[in-house]
């Protein structure tokens, strides 16, 4: 098991117990170089990578119009342009073995959009079209691609926010961003997902006879997202004839 990470002391306590199992790589998932470094040292320690996840990103409180444009960019580096980078650094070596296994870590913001975080929703809905292009690419080279959607888990990334002031020039957007922050903050350690059975069930989905396509994970997130399909569905169904009526 090979892990990589910009700060490896927060992670070489947990990976000690593992012994020569185990690697930890220091590498920035935005540094194309870091990480062809990083696959070229995990291959070789390991003969070759099994199963590639794709966890590394970050939220960021920000309306549509008013997110600073560096900011944009910058979440847009992290939680797209990274994962394609990894993904062009990996892919070679799984196609030489006709065998592999991908993981994206989307979000239930990859299928439903959350005001006040419209920049990460969009950088999580790319993920889910790259992911559903990219099995159908791949799956003939004897490679599984699957996106795994979570709610809200028992992690330290909202209390991140608590550091993060609303600092926006419009301020007409201030009160739906304050209380979008204040919210993550109020619920840091108090998420209703076990991070540990989350981890489980996306190694049991790994090594299933066929992984599923897509994995909603925590139950918060299966009601919002099979409620928001369903309603999607019921609109586009009540349209069916203005779509039918587009054609020749």
């Amino acid at each position: 098991m090979a892990l990589t990470t910009r700060r490896p002391g927060q992670l070489a306590r947990w990976v000690a117990p593992y012994g020569d199992r185990a690697v930890l790589l220091d590498a920035d998932v935005t540094d194309p170089a870091a990480v062809a470094d990083a696959v070229a040292a995990a291959e070789e320690r390991f003969g070759g990578i099994d199963v590639l996840v794709n966890n590394a990103g970050r939220g960021w409180v920000g309306s549509v119009e008013g997110m600073a444009g560096p900011a944009v960019r910058d979440l847009f580096e992290l939680n797209f342009f990274a994962v394609v980078t990894v993904l062009r650094a990996v892919l070679p070596g799984m196609r030489r073995r006709r065998t592999g296994t991908v993981v994206n870590v989307s979000s239930v913001a990859g299928l439903i959009g959350a005001a006040g975080f419209g920049y990460y929703t969009a950088a999580k809905f790319a993920i889910e079209g790259l992911t559903d292009v990219l099995r159908r690419e791949v799956e003939p080279l004897g490679i599984d691609v699957l996106a795994v959607e979570p709610g809200a888990f028992r992690t330290n990334a909202y209390a991140g926010f608590a550091e993060e002031p609303v600092d926006e020039a419009i301020a007409d957007y201030h009160p739906l961003l304050t209380g979008v922050r204040d919210a993550m903050i109020a619920q840091h350690g108090r998420q209703p997902g076990d991070p540990r059975k989350a981890a489980r069930a996306v190694a049991d989905a790994v090594r299933a006879a066929r992984p599923p396509r897509q994995l909603v994970l925590g139950g918060d997130g299966f009601d919002l997202v099979v409620s928001h399909l369903e309603r999607q569905l019921a609109e586009i169904r009540a349209n069916e004839r203005i779509s039918r009526d587009a054609d020749f």
